[in-house]
């Protein structure tokens, strides 16, 4: 299982400092700074302090609908009796796994996979399973189409004008998007290594991607720009959503009538608890993930919020006992 760490470790200056990040994981330290009320120094100093402790991490993450990079599948699996955790953390070291949560409810555990073609995608799902001896069902869901993604998400924690000001003009709202008819494109070799280089460190700068890549500044500059300016290449900052006070993190699934299904997504999407939302395949076929501020909170969410869906037919909540992986990145969970 994951490293563990005490709530209580940041403040709220650094809860500032993520929540500026979250809007924009690139954005100028002089910005943020302007924002959480501190300066420039403080908080890129506050920001080396968490990554260094593996509270927060800045990422880019690419749409995969996008490109020709792979697609997503996501998992609902019950696991042996007494035997959850285990199938856990053998899932959490596959290179093949972007996301895996255990939950409670009619699953114990939500895994995303990532294949970049239907015969990796079978191999993964039915032959090469890591901890299948451990399962004893699994029901996979392939998500369609976006309505909004991690990367648009708003802790709260700021004043509304700062998303404006932080997050780049590419990013633009999942439900507004007019390319979703154009067939994907391929990435050059030199996207993808500027791409596989920012999964792993999203605000490394240029000068240190050309340096380590071995390319010079000005291309790799203008092949992060091109996927930037495309919406191709996106930034997330991962945390514990409890170190922000969200103590509830759960998804929903869904059955909504077909010709309610846009609709409703994009009410849904609206909700500021909402960090992904998905139209999907199956009999479950909007999928979300969300976070509130206490468990008790998803009495009035399912009724008020959930209850209220044009052409809802069925829900399913299945709420998170720990989150061991984001954006293919284990975290360090808060106690």
């Amino acid at each position: 299982m994951t490293h563990r760490v005490p709530v209580d470790t940041i403040d709220d200056l650094d809860r500032r400092v993520i929540a500026a990040l979250q809007l924009n994981g690139r954005a100028p330290w002089g910005a943020v700074a302007r924002w959480v009320g501190t300066s420039e120094t403080t908080a890129q100093r506050r920001y080396n302090a968490m990554r260094e402790r593996g509270v927060l991490r800045v990422v880019g993450s690419l749409e995969l609908d996008r490109t020709r990079e792979g697609s997503s599948m996501l998992v609902r699996v019950q696991a042996r009796p007494g035997r959850g955790l285990d199938l856990a953390d053998q899932l959490a070291v596959s290179p093949d796994v972007r996301f895996l949560a255990v939950v409670t409810g009619a699953a114990d555990l939500i895994v995303d996979f990532v294949a970049r073609d239907n015969e990796e995608m079978m191999r993964m799902l039915f032959t090469d399973l890591p901890g299948a001896d451990l399962i004893t069902s699994t029901e996979a869901v392939a998500v369609i189409r976006a309505f909004t993604s991690a990367s648009m998400w708003d802790t709260g924690l700021l004043p509304v004008e700062a998303a404006a000001d932080l997050r780049p003009a590419s990013l633009a709202s999942s439900c507004d998007r007019g390319d979703w008819d154009q067939a994907p494109k391929a990435l050059t070799g030199l996207e993808q290594e500027v791409a596989a280089a920012l999964k792993e460190d999203g605000r490394a700068q240029v000068s240190t991607l050309a340096r380590n890549l071995g390319h010079t500044e000005s291309a790799v500059a203008r092949a992060m720009d091109r996927l930037i300016s495309r919406g191709i290449l996106q930034f997330r900052t991962l945390v514990e959503p409890t170190l922000l006070g969200y103590d509830a993190e759960f998804m929903v699934w869904l059955s909504i009538e077909p010709d309610r299904l846009d609709a409703a997504g994009r009410q849904l999407a609206r909700h500021p608890g909402t960090k992904f939302l998905g139209a999907a395949t199956g009999r479950f076929n909007l999928v979300g993930h969300m976070v509130l501020p206490r468990r008790t909170d998803l009495l009035r969410y399912t009724s008020d919020i959930i209850g209220a869906l044009p052409g809802l037919i069925a829900s399913d909540v299945t709420l998170h006992l720990a989150t061991l992986k984001y954006s293919w990145h284990r975290m360090v969970r808060p106690v």
